[in-house]
């Protein structure tokens, strides 16, 4: 899969890629990324990338000639003329985006190349937006300088659900966020058989060694070798801190009627 980066800090990425998950994938020829300067694509001696807004107002505005010149170097036509059979999209990275969510990743991990527009100042010249992007997209309701940290948290969310970039592909299927999925596989006592993300809730609290840290112990459940009560355990955990932390999970998730039974009683206990 191959990623490409336009920004005019490509500096910002040199550190990210050299380390970890994506370093290893890109050693491995999983993925490949590309950052282009924007301003090797300006044709004035102080490589001017940005302008005052048209209407006044505040800040800058990055201009629409380097972006569509770098674009267009990369072989991106206007969407119009766009053939439709090819695996890539362009992504506007910006505050006025949807909501980057990991459905969004498990969508572009099917591309064969993304394309990240990085935003700055103000944002950029909307006809770009118009003209060249598929989507517009924000990673939270705040607002960064730029869109370089964006795009990294994009890549890396994408990237790590390709196969083979984990070496275990269960690793990206069992995490919080999970997929959710109407025909849950239960038990005889209606509790999922994987409690990784299933439901699409958040994931359940993990533990290693040692048994004892400082006086606080690992869950007694966890220690007993009993399958099915950590599986009852887990799911319960699961269930607890999706309600703690993004009870707007709950709303989407599948869930049986058990799970329903043990909301019912956490909320009571938490009222």
């Amino acid at each position: 899969m191959h990623f490409e980066i336009l920004t005019i800090f490509p500096e910002i990425f040199q550190s990210f890629f050299e380390h970890g998950v994506v370093s290893r994938a890109r050693k491995t020829g999983l993925i490949h990324i590309a950052v282009h300067d924007l301003r090797a694509f300006t044709h004035d001696r102080h490589r001017t990338v940005d302008d005052r807004p048209f209407g006044g107002g505040e800040g800058m505005v990055l201009k629409a000639e380097p972006l569509a010149e770098a674009l267009e170097s990369l072989h991106i036509a206007p969407k119009a003329d766009r053939d439709p059979t090819k695996k890539e999209s362009v992504i506007l990275l910006s505050a006025q985006g949807q909501p980057f969510t990991q459905s969004i990743a498990r969508e572009l991990a099917q591309l064969d190349r993304v394309t990240f527009i990085c935003g700055r100042y103000e944002g950029i010249d909307e006809r770009i937006n118009q003209l060249y992007c598929d989507r517009e997209i924000s990673i939270g309701d705040y607002v960064l300088s730029g869109g370089e940290l964006a795009a990294a948290v994009l890549l890396d969310a994408t990237m790590r659900l390709i196969p083979g970039v984990l070496g275990n592909l269960a690793s990206s299927e069992f995490e919080s966020f999970g997929p959710t999925d109407s025909s849950i596989d239960t038990d005889v006592e209606g509790v999922p058989r994987s409690q990784h993300g299933a439901g699409g809730l958040l994931d359940y609290p993990h533990y290693t060694r040692p048994a004892d840290f400082r006086g606080h112990p690992v869950p007694e459940v966890l220690m007993g070798g009993d399958h099915q009560a950590v599986r009852l355990w887990r799911r319960e955990q699961q269930l607890r801190k999706t309600l703690q932390n993004r009870p707007d999970l709950l709303e989407h998730a599948t869930l049986t009627p058990e799970d329903q039974k043990v909301l019912a009683r956490l909320r009571q206990n938490s009222a």
